[in-house]
């Protein structure tokens, strides 16, 4: 592209595990995310009570992580290789962000299966942005983002498939 200020980056990578219980289990999912990511985890809790499978409002039932920076393109690219460079169109939403699961914790590289833990899977989030998205976010003199500088489900596509070479359906 000729103007610098369209050319799509990623703004962060959410990587979320949702382990439906709190207690020991939950114990050992954010203790497996926080060594694939190599960052701090944050609890998540359930925003409604749900008797039929024993979840009370405001109790922890999974975790997630934020990368920004080289630590979200490492491990987006880690996290494609997994998958295998697939993804169908209909991850993409219309504001250019994309979602994809990853079904066993131990694809990572250096990741193992403990029997007394189990299996884990994470769903992985990432946020596209161009550069001037911050107009629509600042504390003082916010201002709306203009629709030409908006992000599309086509100009998401066309960055994962430049730049990642993933093949998409």
């Amino acid at each position: 592209m000729s103007n610098p200020m369209l050319i799509p980056q990623i703004d962060k990578v959410v990587v979320h595990m949702g382990v439906g219980e709190s207690g020991q289990h939950l114990v050992d999912g954010e203790g497996i995310l926080e060594e694939i990511t190599g960052q701090k985890v944050v609890e998540t809790q359930a925003k409604r009570t749900l008797p039929a499978f024993g979840i009370k409002k405001k109790e922890p039932t999974g975790c997630k992580v934020t990368l920004r920076g080289d630590n979200a393109e490492k491990f987006l690219t880690t996290s494609l290789e997994i998958i295998e460079k697939k993804l169908d169109s209909s991850q993409f939403d219309e504001n250019g962000n994309v979602a994809f699961g990853v079904e066993e914790h131990t694809d990572y590289p250096g990741m193992r299966y403990d029997p007394n833990i189990g299996i884990f899977g994470m769903d992985v989030i990432v946020v596209l942005k161009r550069p001037g998205y911050r107009i629509g976010r600042r504390a003082i003199c916010k201002r709306k983002v203009p629709r030409s500088h908006r992000l599309t489900k086509e100009d998401s596509i066309s960055f994962f498939k430049e730049n990642y070479g993933v093949e998409v359906e």
